[in-house]
């Protein structure tokens, strides 16, 4: 055994301390290098993680800001919308109303026609009625007038508060003992355009009963034929 006093022994103990030293040195320098590493990928990782989580964030927040435009916009798109609905009501509301506006305008139109026919057909035969009684007159004219002194004068009214046209019948050659003695019946026309006996000078009974037959028949000359007998039978009394 080699003694503890050999100096060879301490060289040889100090030189092994020094190495030893040395690998400690060694592993504490690559411990410390790694950690340093370690610490550094791990502010690495710390340093990426915060910037991904910062990115997140603002696009988690752009996204929350697009999603609130979105909402916003859409609330002003479904306020349109209801506008727009409540625009195309009143317009379909007008247009049926203008429909029925026209419908009506179309009755009344119809209602028009037909009453305008109506009146145009009431026209034509008071038309009709109105040659029949010229004809009847003139046939009246013929008889009483040429052949038994008639005499048809016009006159026209001036007490009525509407002037109107009446015709006096004159007959003579009814009293034997005046031929020239006037008997007088006075006519109007109704607005219903029948005959209407205004006076009779004499007066003369029986002429609402002759009036009524006139109006059943229409016949003026045989009423005038019944006038003239019934005025000779008056004056022959």
């Amino acid at each position: 055994m080699t003694s503890i006093t050999d100096p060879n022994l301490s060289d040889s103990f100090t030189s092994a301390m020094e190495e030893i030293h040395k690998k400690h040195l060694k592993m504490c320098s690559d411990i410390i290098d790694r950690t340093a590493e370690v610490a550094q990928s791990r502010r690495q990782f710390v340093k990426t993680a915060h910037d991904s989580c910062l990115k997140k964030w603002k696009d988690d927040e752009k996204l929350f800001e697009t999603i609130q435009e979105f909402k916003i916009d859409l609330g002003k798109k479904s306020e349109i919308l209801k506008e727009k609905r409540r625009a195309i009501s009143e317009v379909m509301a007008e247009v049926q109303e203008k429909e029925m506006q026209k419908n009506d305008i179309i009755q009344k139109i119809q209602k028009l026609t037909e009453e305008q026919t109506r009146r145009k057909e009431l026209i034509e035969s008071q038309n009709k009625a109105n040659k029949n009684r010229l004809r009847n007159l003139q046939k009246a004219r013929l008889v009483f007038q040429d052949h038994l002194g008639l005499e048809i004068r016009t006159v026209i009214d001036k007490t009525e508060l509407v002037k109107s046209e009446k015709l006096q019948f004159v007959f003579r050659n009814i009293n034997p003992s005046d031929q020239n003695n006037a008997y007088v019946i006075t006519m109007g026309i109704k607005e219903d355009r029948s005959y209407q006996i205004v006076s009779s000078d004499p007066v003369l009974d029986c002429l609402p009963v002759l009036e009524n037959r006139l109006q059943e028949t229409n016949n003026l000359p045989a009423f005038l034929a019944n006038v003239r007998k019934e005025f000779i039978s008056k004056a022959c009394c």
